[in-house]
C-alpha cells in the first residue's frame, strides 16, 4: 500500500514486521488506547478482489470470535479507501519458523509442550467451527514469557460453508504441512490440522519436515504416497512413545489419526507426566482415546531421562534376504539330488549340455534360452556398472561349460549400477554437504549461489537429485548454496523527506531504522537531512539505518554588546550571522559611557536562529551644566 501514517484516524503505523502471501503487518500504536498493536494490510493488489476481500473480512469475523490464551487475539477491522486491514495482538518473541531456523532441534520435551498449547488454541477453534487449514512453524508465535500463540486464521473456513471460496476447491495451505486430503484437494476437517501439527512435531524433533523436495507438488505427493521414517532415526533422544504419537498424528488415513486436538493433547500430557498413552490400537478400526484427566501446567522442565531410551533399529528391506534363502533352498535340493543320482545303483550316464551365452540378453530371452536347452534356471539381481539394468550380466555355471539336462543356471540380473540415497543436505553447510555426498558414493557437481532470505549464508538451499532418490555411484550432486540476505541500495532520494515517509520506507525495505537529530540551515526542521548509511550504499535486510532529521539551523548565542561603540557591536553580530537595528532613543549615562551601547534586545546568553535581528540603544551623556554667579 501507499506510505501512511495512521489507519482510521486511530492506528498509527510505526514499523514493518513481516510480510506474508496475502498481507503486510505493521507494528503500530492505537492512539484511542494508547496501546502497541500489530495491523495486518492486505496486499493492494488483491484490494479489488471480491473473493480475497471477502477472505480477508472473514479472518477478522472470525478469529475475533476465538478467545484463548494460546490464540493472537484480533481488536478490530477497517477499511480506509481501497485499504483494508486488521488490527490484532502483537506478541513479543520469535516464530517457531526463526527458532528452528536458528537453534535446531528441540529438546523433547520443549517439543511436547509447544505441541500441548498449540492442540489448545486449534481444540477452541474446532469446537467453533474452524480448520486453521496451514498450521506450520511460521504461525506460532513463541511469546517471552515461553507461551505459545496461533496466529494467521486468515484461510481458516466454516465447515458448513457454501461460499464460492468452498465451491473452488482450491487447496489452500503450505505444501511442506500439507495433510494428504488437502494434497488431493478433498474437504479439510480438525483431522487435517492434526495431521500439520504431526509434521511440525516431526520437525521440532528432527530438524527437518518428514518430507522436501523440489517442487510444492513434489511435496504433496510424498504426502500422499509416502511414508515418514521416525523422528527418532535423526534424533536418538526421541523416546519411543514420542515417536508413536508423531507417527499416529502423520497416518495417511483419517480416521487412525488423532480424531480431536484434545484426543492429541491428551496423549501429549500423558507423556510429560510420564504415564502410559491411553491410545489401544485395534486392527483397523480407529484408535479409542480415554476421556482427558486434569492437565498439568503448559511448561515443565525438560527431563534428560529421555536421553536414556534407545530409538528402534532402522527397517530395511526384506528382499535381499528372500532372494539369498530361496537360491540356498534351491541349492541344497539340488546338492541333495545329485547326491541321490550318483549313489543310485545302474545311473544312466549323464548327458552334459554346453551352457549358452546369453550375457546381454533381457531377462526373459534368457530364460527362454536355457529352459529350451533343458535347464532350470534361478534369475539372481546383482548390480553393475557396465550392464544395463535388466540386462544378463552372466551365468553359474559361465558360458561354455558344461551342465547336466535339467541342472540349475543361475542367470545374473544388472539392477544398473548399485545404487545410493542421496543424503538430505539442505541447510547444511557446503563443507559438511560435501562429506555427506563423499560419504554416499556421489560426487559434487554444480554449486550455485543465490541469495536468500531464510537460508544463512553458506547453507544448502536446494539439492539435485533430491534427498532419499537413489543414485548410482558417481552421481553428481547440485547444489543450490545460499549467500545470505540479497544486497540492495538505501534509496538516494530521501533527503527534505518527511520524517514519517522515509521510516515507513525504509521499515518496508525490512531495515531496521533508527533516528537521529543534527542541525541544518538548508533543510527544514522535521524533515531528512541525511542517513547513515548514505543514500545508494548497499544494505541488506535487517541492517540497521540511521536517520538524521532537521532541528533547523544550529542557534546563535547573542554576545554582549554593553559597552561597545556602535561598529564594535555591528562587527560582532555579523561575524556571528546576526543583525544589528540602533534605536533612535539614547539612554542617560556618565560621560565615559557617551556614544558605547547601553542597552540591547535580546539580552546577552539568549539563543536566537542565524539572522535574528538585535536592537541596541546608545548612550548619551548629558550636557554640562553651567554655573552662574551673581555679584553682591
Amino acid at each position: 500500500m501507499e506510505p501512511s501514517r495512521t489507519l482510521a484516524d486511530r492506528y498509527e503505523l510505526l514499523s514493518h514486521i513481516a510480510r506474508g502471501g496475502m498481507a503486510d503487518v505493521y507494528e503500530a500504536r492505537d492512539t484511542l488506547l494508547g496501546r502497541r498493536v500489530a495491523v495486518k494490510v492486505l496486499h493492494s493488489q488483491f484490494s479489488s478482489d471480491e473473493a480475497f476481500v471477502k477472505r480477508f473480512r472473514r479472518e477478522a469475523q472470525a478469529a475475533a470470535n476465538l478467545s484463548h490464551p494460546n490464540i493472537v487475539g484480533i481488536y478490530d477491522w477497517g477499511q480506509e479507501g481501497s485499504t483494508y486491514f486488521i488490527v490484532m495482538e502483537l506478541v513479543e518473541g520469535r516464530s517457531l519458523r526463526d527458532v528452528l531456523r536458528d537453534d535446531g532441534p528441540l529438546l523433547p520435551r520443549r517439543a511436547v509442550e509447544i505441541s500441548a498449547e498449540v492442540a489448545a488454541a486449534l481444540s477452541v477453534a474446532h469446537r467453533s467451527g474452524l480448520v486453521h487449514r496451514d498450521i506450520k512453524p511460521g504461525n506460532m508465535l513463541l511469546a517471552a514469557d515461553g507461551t505459545v500463540k496461533v496466529t494467521d486464521f486468515g484461510i481458516a473456513r466454516a465447515w458448513d460453508d457454501s461460499s464460492e471460496l468452498t465451491k473452488t476447491g482450491a487447496v489452500i495451505g503450505t505444501a511442506t504441512y500439507f495433510s494428504p486430503e488437502q494434497a488431493q484437494g478433498a474437504p479439510a476437517d480438525e483431522r487435517s490440522d492434526i495431521y500439520a501439527l504431526g509434521v511440525v512435531m516431526y520437525e521440532m524433533l528432527a530438524g527437518r519436515p518428514p518430507f522436501s523436495g523440489e517442487s510444492p507438488v513434489a511435496v504433496a505427493y510424498q504426502h500422499v504416497s509416502s511414508l515418514a521414517a521416525q523422528p527418532s532415526l535423526d534424533n536418538p533422544d526421541v523416546p519411543p512413545d514420542l515417536d508413536r504419537i508423531v507417527m499416529r498424528s502423520l497416518d495417511k488415513n483419517p480416521d487412525l489419526r488423532y480424531q480431536t486436538a484434545d484426543d492429541l493433547r491428551h496423549e501429549l500430557l500423558l507423556f510429560l507426566r510420564g504415564e502410559a498413552l491411553a491410545t489401544v490400537p485395534s486392527g483397523d478400526a480407529p484408535t479409542q482415546v480415554m476421556s482427558p484427566s486434569p492437565v498439568p501446567p503448559p511448561t515443565a522442565t525438560p527431563d534428560e531421562i529421555y536421553r536414556q531410551v534407545a530409538p528402534p533399529e532402522p527397517s530395511s528391506s526384506q528382499l535381499p534376504f528372500i532372494i539369498t534363502t530361496f537360491a540356498l533352498v534351491v541349492a541344497l535340493g539340488v546338492g541333495i539330488f545329485l547326491l541321490l543320482r550318483a549313489l543310485a545303483p545302474g545311473t544312466p550316464t549323464e548327458i552334459l549340455i554346453d551352457v549358452p551365452t546369453v550375457a546381454g540378453m533381457t531377462q526373459a530371452e534368457a530364460l527362454l534360452e536355457l529352459q529350451r536347452l533343458g535347464f532350470n534356471v534361478i534369475p539372481e539381481p546383482s548390480a553393475s556398472e557396465t550392464v544395463e539394468e535388466g540386462r544378463v550380466i552372466g551365468t553359474k555355471p559361465a558360458a561354455g561349460e558344461k551342465a547336466e539336462d535339467g541342472a540349475f543356471i543361475i542367470v545374473y540380473v544388472s539392477l544398473g549400477a548399485e545404487a545410493f540415497p542421496v543424503p538430505p543436505l539442505v541447510g547444511q553447510d557446503l563443507a559438511r554437504a560435501t562429506e555427506l555426498i563423499e560419504k554416499a558414493g556421489l560426487v559434487l557437481g554444480t554449486v550455485e549461489q543465490v541469495p536468500d532470505e531464510e537460508v544463512p549464508a553458506g547453507a544448502v538451499v536446494s539439492q539435485d537429485p533430491p534427498a532419499g532418490q537413489e543414485a548410482a555411484s558417481g552421481t553428481a550432486v547440485n547444489l543450490v548454496v545460499s549467500t545470505g540476505l540479497e544486497e540492495f541500495p538505501i534509496p538516494g532520494d530521501l533527503t527534505g523527506r518527511s520524517e514519517g515517509d522515509v521510516g515507513f520506507i525504509l521499515g518496508n525495505l525490512g531495515l531496521s531504522v533508527v533516528f537521529d537529530s543534527e542541525f541544518s540551515p538548508e533543510i527544514l526542521k522535521g524533515f531528512v537531512v541525511r542517513t547513515d548509511p548514505a543514500g545508494g550504499a548497499t544494505v541488506k535486510k535487517g541492517d540497521q539505518v540511521t536517520v538524521y532529521v532537521s532541528q533547523g539551523p544550529e542557534p546563535v548565542v547573542v554576545p554582549n554588546l554593553i559597552g561597545s561603540t556602535q561598529d564594535q557591536a555591528r562587527a560582532a553580530l555579523e561575524d556571528l550571522g546576526l543583525v544589528i537595528r540602533v534605536n533612535a532613543a539614547t539612554v542617560e549615562v556618565i560621560a565615559e559611557r557617551d556614544g558605547l551601547v547601553a542597552e540591547q534586545l535580546p539580552a546577552a546568553g539568549v539563543e536566537v536562529e542565524a539572522g535574528t535581528t538585535v536592537s541596541v540603544t546608545l548612550g548619551k551623556a548629558p550636557p554640562p551644566t553651567t554655573t552662574t554667579t551673581t555679584e553682591p
